[in-house]
């Protein structure tokens, strides 16, 4: 074992394995000599183990308070052809406004 490893620890949940999974064949890559790393694998890993999740949770937090008209998801889900949860995370998170909603989301 190299100075530089961490131990291991034991995964907590179905999620945690598949990152924790990711990552070592990130290193396991690394080690066999090529320094090409695919940032799409990284990235979706640092966000199952946590490194997304204070957005996320902020996000979220603001989004249940927000009371949606039914007028505008159902715009949405016409305009944007979006199902209707989607709409209304869309429009929650855009606080109600279905302008600012739709904004975003077509400059996504």
């Amino acid at each position: 074992m190299a100075a530089d490893e961490e131990p291991q620890t034991t995964a907590k949940s179905a999620e945690d394995r598949k990152a924790a999974s990711a990552l070592a064949s990130l290193d396991a890559d690394e080690s066999a000599g090529s320094h090409n790393v695919d940032h799409d694998a990284a990235s979706k890993a640092m966000k199952t183990l946590g490194g997304a999740a204070p957005k996320a949770a902020a996000a979220a937090a603001s989004s249940k308070n927000v009371k949606v008209d039914p007028a505008d998801v159902a715009l949405l889900v016409d305009e944007l052809e979006l199902p209707k949860p989607k709409a209304t995370e869309l429009l929650k998170s855009h606080e109600g406004d279905a302008v600012k909603a739709m904004r975003a989301y077509v400059n996504a």
